[in-house]
């Protein structure tokens, strides 16, 4: 189904982001002018590889979403860099590719699956609308459509004209899984795609997006809250905390030897089953300083239980832990000067 060139091999990432920033400014005064500005993003750098799903966590206000929609280019980047298979994104005829040619092969899901269709039209115009934009014949988007529905299990005779307002939260959810696939693109953003769905139906999207995966050979970047999907469904996992990136690496290593207190913080705010494993009191107090105004030096400092001088006065550089595990922490890296560094968590 996948119509699009693989330029450059599996070896060479599918999305290479450079010191992504994002900043928001806020409005102030008779006349209106800056008075301060909201460092959602703040020079973030990460790559998608080719096949694998790449999973974001972190806590409300992070930068998680405003992320999602730079990767859809929703929304400009202030600074820094995107290239995609190889070419940079948005330069058009300057050797890249162009808005339109990348957003057809990079499509989102959205959280709020009744806000993200059209009330006004039949589920199956909703899907095939995005393909007819693009140049395809309204006969071949209607029956791309109906395949698409039939894909994500909802009987076409059944549901093609049905409006959004007819289907259940995970029926909906499925509707714009679909719609996102009408173009058939190689990426995929899902921006808390089941966080609003019932438990049992939330066990059924995933296990759906798991197997459109492998029919499609679609890349996924899987942006959730919630710990335990994200380990379910993700190949590398990104930690963010207050616009930047604290640490990445492989799903396993991140879960089994976190080496950021932050990403140790949020495996431990899980809740257990298990009496004996339960905690009295919890693993991270206080809230996510100002976006506006971030501590200097390590952002996590003013929660961090291991913070030092160190932490204040300088920014922790990215270190390498081996195996593509990488943390933004002095304690993980041995020439920082921290009195833990280089111990092992």
């Amino acid at each position: 189904m996948d119509t699009h060139l693989d330029r450059g091999g599996p070896a060479q990432p599918l999305l290479t982001l450079e010191g992504l920033q994002k900043h928001f400014p806020i409005k102030g005064g008779l006349l209106g002018r800056t008075v301060a500005t909201v460092r959602a993003v703040d020079g973030v750098t990460f790559t998608v590889e080719k096949g694998e799903t790449l999973g974001i966590v972190g806590e409300s206000g992070c930068g998680k979403s405003t992320t999602a929609r730079l990767l859809m280019r929703l929304m400009p980047p202030d600074t820094g860099s995107m290239i995609f298979d190889g070419e940079a994104v948005g330069e058009g005829n300057a050797g890249g590719i162009a808005l339109r040619d990348y957003r057809r092969q990079v499509q989102m899901v959205f959280q709020d699956s009744y806000a993200s269709l059209n009330p006004r039209l039949p589920i199956e115009d909703s899907i095939a609308f995005a393909p007819k934009v693009h140049g395809v014949s309204d006969t071949e988007a209607r029956t791309r459509a109906r395949d698409l529905l039939a894909a994500v299990g909802l009987a076409p005779q059944s549901f093609a004209r049905r409006y959004p307002h007819e289907l259940s939260g995970g029926q909906r959810q499925r509707v714009n899984i679909a719609r996102a696939l009408a173009l058939r693109p190689r990426l995929v953003i899902l921006d808390e795609p089941v966080s609003a769905l019932d438990k049992s139906v939330e066990a059924q999207v995933l296990n759906l997006l798991v197997e459109l995966k492998e029919q499609f050979g679609l890349t996924y970047v899987f942006i959730s809250h919630d710990l335990n999907v994200v380990q379910f469904i993700s190949d590398r996992v990104l930690v963010m905390y207050l616009g930047e990136v604290a640490e990445i690496g492989p799903v396993d290593a991140i879960y089994e030897k976190p080496a950021h207190p932050y990403t140790r913080a949020l495996l431990a705010s899980r809740p257990s089953m298990d009496p004996a494993m339960r905690r009295t009191s919890p693993p991270l107090t206080g809230d996510p300083p100002n976006p506006v105004n971030p501590p200097s030096g390590c952002r996590f400092r003013t929660r961090c239980p291991l913070a030092e001088d160190i932490c204040a006065s300088s920014k922790p550089i990215m270190a390498d832990l081996g195996g593509g595990h990488l943390a933004a922490c002095h304690i993980a890296n041995p020439a920082s000067g921290h009195s833990k560094a280089g111990a092992t968590a």
